[in-house]
């Protein structure tokens, strides 16, 4: 059975797509259940800010990933990688489809791609980031360019994030970090879609649906998360730090929207660049009619391959 994925930036219309196909699927008589490849959507609580789909927009479709960890629980991609995989090859053995939808490319390839993560240390870790606060992504930058100068020609300066991630694996392997992706080679049988749209009205998506987070009570949930501890990894999801800064007094409201609204779109271009590269993807336009049916008839196609 064939693993269909949808990708594309955010707020572009995947899971919504992947629903319409799968209900499309399902009156030709081929059972079909989502798999979500957006690792904050897998955290208990943070729904509003991750848009993760309620129990209607799900359309009576079977998903997998969504709500699984608590906010505190520190979630590592090989963790997502073992467990989304399980999920794919339980929907396999049943004679279903997978669906897998998400924005996060490294998601995406870490599901589908024979990839394999360096282990990982918590306390080495925690140490690396606690460094990060304290001196910055750019003087950590040249720390990463004196014991690893390959990893840190590809890493940008200011991505602390993955700059603790290359100082971490060469402290715990004794090896360097590999900055970039290896050739893909599959584990699954794919048809990769991508949901292509022009900046303009992909920025003016952006700004509507978070604004419309806020309306549905963006604030209130962050402030009921507030309770309890973040973790490093939840605390990454665009828009939450914005809002807990407005509740700690360091902005107004307004200015956490604005802010929330100009990462997201950075962030958006940065997906589009990510799968650019990957030849296996068909493209199409996220506004076109009847786009599910076009979908399903590339698999029908495939079928008869």
């Amino acid at each position: 059975m064939t693993v269909l994925v949808i990708v594309g930036p955010t707020a572009v219309g995947k899971s919504t797509l992947s629903v319409l196909i799968a209900q499309e699927l399902a009156r030709s008589g081929t059972t079909a259940e989502i798999i979500s490849a957006d690792s904050m959507q897998a955290y208990i609580g943070m729904n509003i800010g991750t848009a993760t789909p309620n129990v209607e927009e799900r359309g009576g479709i079977a998903h997998h990933l969504l709500d699984v960890w608590p906010s505190d629980h520190v979630l590592t991609v090989s963790q997502y990688q073992e467990t989304a995989r399980a999920a794919i090859d339980e929907v396999l053995t049943r004679g279903a489809m997978p669906i897998v939808v998400g924005g996060s490319g490294l998601y995406v390839a870490a599901i589908l791609d024979d990839l394999q993560f360096p282990a990982t240390d918590p306390q080495i870790r925690a140490r690396f980031e606690q460094q990060l606060e304290a001196e910055g992504a750019a003087a950590m930058h040249r720390q990463l360019a004196l014991v690893d100068p390959a990893a840190a020609a590809e890493i940008g300066r200011m991505n602390g994030r993955r700059i603790v991630r290359a100082l971490e694996v060469l402290e715990v392997t004794g090896e360097k970090f590999i900055a970039r992706l290896p050739v893909p080679v599959e584990l699954y049988q794919t048809i990769r879609v991508g949901l292509e749209i022009p900046r303009m009205q992909m920025d003016e998506r952006i700004a509507l649906r978070v604004h419309q987070m806020f309306e549905d009570g963006f604030v209130d949930e962050v402030r009921s998360l507030s309770h309890t501890a973040y973790s490093v990894t939840a605390t990454r999801a665009i828009g939450y730090t914005q809002v807990l800064e407005f509740l700690a007094g360091k902005c107004t409201e307004g200015e956490a929207i604005s802010a929330t609204i100009a990462i997201t779109k950075k962030f958006a271009r940065r997906q589009q660049r990510w799968f650019r590269q990957d030849q296996r993807i068909t493209w199409m336009d996220y506004n076109e009619a009847e786009l599910a049916s076009r979908v399903c008839a590339l698999l029908g196609e495939d079928t008869k391959q």
